[in-house]
């Protein structure tokens, strides 16, 4: 566990957890809604390390965070506009979209499902990680699928400790979920509603 400023995050810190990721490990960050579990989408072994600490099931697609609009349209295909509208409005920030995904990436994020859910977070940390490392990441809750998320290090460390190779302690900027809209479907369709209002989605995007 090692602590790391928030707002201006240490180089020195931020590329030693960019190697670990690298190497296929594991990685724990703090971002602008919660604790996430980081790890490479395309390193099959750490994609499997991923799902066996969270006891995920197999056919759940993994979570991405991004660093642009133009890294999605990398990973995705068949953008509707809407897609654009809400990332250029939302990111970065607390709202994840549910896209296409596009054949370079692996069957086993997308939990066979063919769809990504991306995100482009609203902090420094997370950013710099992207930013460092030059590809997508994934980043899943940092806890056991169905038990409540961590707010903190230590609880990330007492949960998942024995999977991760590191934890970057710093407290959470917002702490509220993030909104999860599904573009894949004629129209959208809402599939949690956390800090962007299903209400006001709806004015945004005008039907």
């Amino acid at each position: 566990m090692i602590p790391i400023q928030s707002d201006d995050p240490e180089e020195d810190k931020i590329a030693y957890a960019v190697n670990a990721i690298r190497r296929g490990e594991l990685v724990a960050i703090p971002t602008d809604t919660l604790y996430s579990l980081v790890a490479d989408p395309f390193n099959l072994s750490a994609v499997e390390r991923v799902f066996r600490a969270k006891s995920r099931a197999w056919d759940r697609s993994l979570p991405l965070m991004v660093e642009s609009v133009e890294q999605v349209v990398d990973l995705a295909q068949n953008l509707p506009s809407r897609f654009y509208l809400l990332a250029h409005r939302y990111w970065p920030g607390p709202l994840t979209i549910i896209v296409e995904a596009a054949g370079c990436m692996p069957l086993k994020v997308t939990g066979n499902t063919h769809r990504l859910a991306v995100r482009q977070p609203a902090s420094s940390i997370a950013l710099r990680l992207l930013a460092h490392s030059g590809m997508p990441l994934v980043a899943t809750s940092a806890n056991v699928s169905g038990h409540p998320t961590c707010a903190s290090a230590p609880e990330v460390l007492a949960t998942l400790g024995s999977h991760l190779s590191l934890i970057l302690d710093s407290p959470i900027t917002d702490n509220r979920i993030a909104t999860t809209v599904d573009l894949t479907v004629p129209k959208w369709r809402l599939i949690r509603e956390g800090a962007v209002s299903e209400e006001e989605l709806q004015e945004f995007l005008g039907d």
